[in-house]
């Protein structure tokens, strides 16, 4: 069997991008907007998938209210590569989701979790590695991508290398010694002076009866729940078999539904131009900046910027600064968000308030 034979693509598409509020709102979420390409996130974390995979390859994991926008961004998938949760659940119930509709299609699936909203530059190189963990996978090995760190950042979780498994073509696998929580600043400085540890990216390459197995022994729930949709996986009971399944799944991410237990976890460290692009802060790591470090984005016919560094202006309307530096400007039709650099964090709990006031309108 050739390494991508029965290879699939599985993007996680649902999630709400609240850090990225006021652009990222419930109804066009991050992986919605073209927040560095031209095109949005969903769009292009298709596009970098070709050729290795056929738009056939590739399903989509997404909540009911994005399904007709995330369509019409890739018309290419097939409609029924199309997979609707209910609502959200997190990661752990959507990703089990997703295999247990394409292991019912194809039961020697080999897939690659992949999320909707993280930017690659490297796409040769990033094709390239997926190539190679299929064939991690195919040992029977959950592989996993680490992002060689470029800083001690806090924002990301990490994972600790081991011994060396083996190489294929360019690539290194090591054994996996766990998964690391977004650490404080001075673990994280530890860390990459180690030179033991990567970032976790949530990427993530298995066999689909490797998945299953690793929600069996440790979400027996979960996986109980997956089973009942098995028979109706392409009937018209589907809808309703999933809805009725649906409201007693638990909600639980990914990482703490299996993969901090998982067994023989593979890592291969990789550098491919990642961003999760998971703040407003994090854009100036991917956009092109000007000679004050300063990057611009939105459909603006002009703008001054007069003794203005380091600082981010994402706006459709004429936009002037004079004497601002480390500043984060984001203008839309009816909210207008300024915030010093190193708060942008603070931004999802903005929106953690404007739920308590159930003030929807700005969600």
């Amino acid at each position: 069997m050739s390494s991508m034979e029965h290879s699939y693509a599985l993007i996680m598409a649902g999630g709400g991008g609240t850090r990225l509020w006021p652009m990222s709102r419930k109804d066009t979420p991050k992986q919605l907007l073209p927040l560095i390409e031209e095109y949005s996130m969903f769009h292009a974390s298709v596009e970098r998938l070709a050729p290795l995979f056929t738009p056939d390859r590739i399903y989509v994991v997404t909540g009911r209210n994005y399904v007709e926008a995330l369509q019409a961004d890739a018309p290419e998938i097939p409609p029924e590569n199309f997979i609707a949760e209910p609502y959200g659940r997190d990661s752990g119930p959507a990703a089990a989701l997703g295999i247990t509709v394409i292991q019912k299609r194809d039961p020697q699936a080999i897939m690659a979790l992949l999320t909707a909203d993280h930017h690659i530059s490297n796409k040769e190189g990033f094709r390239a590695v997926l190539e190679t963990a299929f064939e991690g996978a195919q040992q029977g090995n959950i592989v996993t991508l680490g992002i060689s760190p470029s800083l001690p950042s806090t924002a990301f979780g990490y994972i600790r290398r081991g011994e060396l498994l083996s190489n294929i073509g360019n690539f290194a696998l090591y054994h996996s010694q766990g998964f690391k929580e977004k650490p404080d600043l001075a673990t994280a400085v530890s860390y990459i002076r180690s030179g033991d540890y990567s970032w976790n990216s949530g990427m993530f390459i298995w066999t689909a009866d490797r998945a299953m197995h690793e929600f069996e022994q440790q979400q027996p729930q979960i996986y109980a729940q997956m089973q009942r949709l098995v028979p109706v996986i392409d009937t018209s009971a589907f809808d309703e078999t999933l809805e009725a399944v649906w409201e007693s799944v638990p909600k639980i991410s990914l990482d703490y539904a299996v993969m901090e237990k998982a067994a023989n976890m593979v890592v291969i460290p990789v550098d491919i131009g990642w961003s999760d692009v998971g703040s407003w802060d994090a854009l100036f790591d991917v956009l092109s900046l000007d000679e004050f470090g300063n990057g611009f984005k939105g459909s603006a016919p002009d703008r001054i910027v007069m003794d203005t560094k380091n600082t981010l202006i994402y706006s459709d309307k004429m936009t002037v600064t004079i004497g601002v530096e480390d500043i984060v400007i984001v203008d839309t039709s009816d909210v207008l968000l300024v915030c010093h650099r190193d708060r942008t964090q603070k931004v999802r709990d903005v929106v953690n308030l404007l739920k308590s006031r159930n003030n929807e309108v700005y969600l």
